[in-house]
């Protein structure tokens, strides 16, 4: 019998999971964007910018999201399963936290000084897991973390801890941040080290660096990278593309197809004010969409040898079993 995933519309077995974008968000808010309630999209708002986007994926032969969007940017699992429950699309929502700066600090800095941080955490990881989200009854399929660029603080390291351990009770994968293509050898090592299982731990966002050996000296502990971040490019220290399908190929053709995942971690539905980017960023950002894969990304890399098996490794044979592992 094939082992069930938890979705928003409940458990799934891992062997339909099928295709898989492995780190995308529907509706993602920094943390204090709902300071101005003026601005607050209805649940139907959500609901229908969110059945257009997981549509889009749809055509694609996409079968399975995971939502990517921790517990301090807006996460709604409610809207997510009403987008499932009308485009039959799987979505598998998060519980964690966002990287220290850019996600919400300060409650779980008071509670550290307060020394009780991490027993906090752990309850509540614990409870999502098995309870479900609020009062909704959904539970989410992985927990999300992230990093700073260039350091794990001591802030994020609380997080790594705890979630290794619920990752050892609760058998769940851990998908990951990190900032400007730093820091991924650093959570892999960390992970591993706090006995998490690697086989069931993808470090996102790898793509943010085209240098292979940082690659390779993530690779070597035997976790997931994650290029998902196809589609943002030329800011925030993201590379460019072309640059990206190279190393990507180059992993590929080597033997690595079995340890990757792809992905564009679009935001889909910007929570608050409406978000304008300068015309020079739009620029740098036009193919930032939740079908630059396929339409773009795939056939740059099928000019670069690429095979049909190897993608289907990659996109439906690797999320499984990191569901599975």
């Amino acid at each position: 019998m094939s082992k069930l995933v938890n979705t928003v519309l409940g458990p799934v077995a891992a062997a339909d999971l099928g295709k898989t974008l492995m780190h995308e968000h529907f509706f993602f808010g920094y943390p204090g964007f709902d300071g101005n309630p003026a601005y607050k999209k209805s649940f139907d708002e959500l609901v229908t910018e969110g059945i257009e986007i997981a549509n889009r994926a749809k055509k694609h032969g996409v079968q399975t999201i995971v939502d990517a969007t921790p517990s301090d940017c807006g996460r709604n699992p409610e809207a997510l399963a009403e987008v499932s429950r009308q485009t039959g699309v799987h979505i598998i929502c998060s519980t964690g936290y966002y990287y220290e700066g850019e996600g919400a600090p300060a409650y779980f800095k008071f509670k550290a000084a307060l020394g009780t941080a991490e027993d906090e955490l752990y309850e509540m990881f614990t409870n999502e897991l098995e309870n479900g989200i609020g009062d909704s009854g959904i539970k989410p399929g992985v927990i999300k973390l992230g990093t700073s660029k260039d350091v794990i603080t001591p802030y994020e390291q609380m997080f790594f801890t705890v979630a290794a351990r619920v990752q050892q009770e609760q058998d769940i994968p851990i998908i990951t941040h990190t900032q400007e293509g730093t820091m991924g050898p650093e959570q892999a090592e960390l992970l591993v080290s706090l006995g998490a299982n690697p086989k069931k731990i993808v470090i996102g966002h790898m793509d943010g660096n085209t240098d292979i050996r940082y690659q390779l000296e993530t690779l070597k502990h035997g976790v997931y990278v994650g290029f998902d971040r196809l589609g943002i490019q030329g800011f925030v220290g993201a590379p460019m593309d072309k640059d990206r399908i190279l190393v990507l190929s180059g992993l590929i053709n080597s033997g690595y197809a079995n340890q990757l995942t792809l992905s564009h971690d679009t935001v889909n539905v910007w929570l608050g004010a409406p978000t304008v980017f300068p015309p020079a960023l739009a620029e740098l950002v036009k193919d930032w969409d939740i079908e630059h894969l396929f339409n773009n990304i795939i056939p740059q890399l099928k000019e670069c040898g690429v095979r049909a098996e190897q993608f289907d490794q990659i996109l439906i044979d690797n999320p499984r079993n990191i569901f599975t592992s």
